[in-house]
């Protein structure tokens, strides 16, 4: 008989059971269990709607992915779709608005049913920086304050570009522009980031449960699945922690980013900086362009938290460990 991997394990702490409980009380996540029906989706708004949301939050999420292979068990657009929910959760709680997903980025499993718009490792994007670059413009020029880029596609390259970009851009615009990927801020409940194994299909049985048949999985290996075996692994359970945890730390950017002044703007830029310059330095030149996420999991535990609480210094210092 198989068994699935619980909470207490996954995390690998005995303080699992007490982390979600604090997750779920925190200040940031009180209103969790309010239904909160306010159409946050930015296509399906009225210029009047628009305006009134951004008086009272003037924070905009852009999801990416991309269509790509996730295993027999997932659907083709896990990476965007994820994304954009766990960004809608968000801004529901917390405030802001919900720009449509981007289909496309950098990389992409070499199996079928994948479309690779730029090469996997090529971290001189042609396309996805410059279009970031404009989106960004416009949603300052439409009067946005703060951008978050949430990537659930994350190659090493598309880590790097979105990454990047959200740094230049926040120099370039002066208003605060976070681009990461969904998992960063998640590691301290094991999720380091996986392909369509045990985090991504658990956040998807959780996301958009009917999208997920874990029948369709024979005996391990499975194809195009990296990580623990989601038959045996994955749980709507498991998901949930991870969502509400992303989530949680997203809605307190949301309200916090628009009222940076400019000394929290420069630390953040600085430690972002910072984290996007190492992960590009550290290969030399001649590594494998995954080298700085060798011991992420650890080094950056707990860069979600650090993130939302602003302790920027300390992400610096996280940084220097990898």
């Amino acid at each position: 008989m198989k068994r699935k991997v619980g909470r207490r394990e996954f995390i690998g702490t005995a303080a699992a059971g007490a982390l979600l409980s604090s997750v779920s009380a925190a200040p940031e996540t009180a209103d969790a269990n309010r239904p909160n029906e306010r159409e946050v989706r930015l296509e399906f708004l009225r210029p009047k709607e628009i305006e009134e949301a951004q008086a009272e939050c003037p924070t905009v999420f852009q999801p990416l992915g991309t269509i790509e292979w996730h295993g027999v068990h997932n659907v083709v657009g896990v990476d965007a779709v994820k994304a954009h929910a766990l960004c809608v959760r968000a801004a529901k709680r917390g405030g802001g608005l919900v720009a449509p997903p981007l289909y496309g980025g950098v990389g992409g499993m070499d199996e079928p049913h994948t479309f690779v718009m730029e090469p996997e490792n090529d971290v001189f994007s042609v396309l996805l920086r410059p279009w970031l670059e404009q989106l960004c413009r416009e949603m300052a020029r439409d009067g946005f304050r703060a951008i978050i880029i949430l990537t659930g596609h994350y190659g090493a390259a598309q880590q790097i570009v979105v990454r990047e970009t959200a740094v230049r851009m926040s120099r370039a615009l002066a208003i605060p522009v976070l681009g990461t990927p969904e998992c960063t801020l998640a590691m301290d409940v094991g999720y380091i980031g996986d392909h369509a194994a045990w985090g991504e299909t658990s956040l998807m049985m959780h996301l958009y449960p009917d999208t997920v048949d874990l029948s369709r999985l024979g005996d391990p290996p499975h194809k195009g699945v990296g990580g623990r075996d989601p038959k045996t692994t994955a749980s709507a359970e498991d998901g949930r922690l991870i969502a509400e945890t992303i989530v949680s730390r997203l809605a307190v950017l949301a309200r916090k980013m628009p009222t940076w002044d400019y000394k929290t703007l420069d630390r953040f830029i600085e430690s972002e900086a910072t984290l996007v310059a190492n992960q590009l330095s550290a290969p030399r030149g001649k590594g494998a362009i995954w080298t700085a996420w060798r011991n992420i999991g650890s080094a950056m535990r707990d860069y979600g938290k650090q993130l939302a609480e602003e302790r920027f210094e300390e992400i610096k210092a996280s940084v220097e460990k990898l």
